[in-house]
């Protein structure tokens, strides 16, 4: 093999290895990126459910709330 050949290999080789170093460095990022996502939407589903139980709770006193209205205004 010539000397040049041999160069343009370690050349080659040593350009590969940066890439696949980026590449790693990303893929950690985006691993990061993607569990904090997790946690995100676990959290803002946690929210949604807390907020539909309550809005079901208001929805019931609103409905009884016109449920004794209606009694009211047809025992006047």
């Amino acid at each position: 093999m010539s000397e040049t050949t041999r160069t343009q290999l370690d050349l080659e080789l040593t350009r590969l290895t940066k890439r696949i170093e980026e590449l790693i460095t990303i893929l950690e990022r985006l691993k990061e990126e993607n569990r904090a996502l997790r946690a995100r939407h676990e959290s803002l589903a946690g929210e949604r459910a807390a907020l539909m139980h309550k809005n079901e709770q208001v929805r019931t006193r609103v409905e009884a709330m016109i449920g004794r209205l209606k009694t009211l205004e047809h025992g006047a």
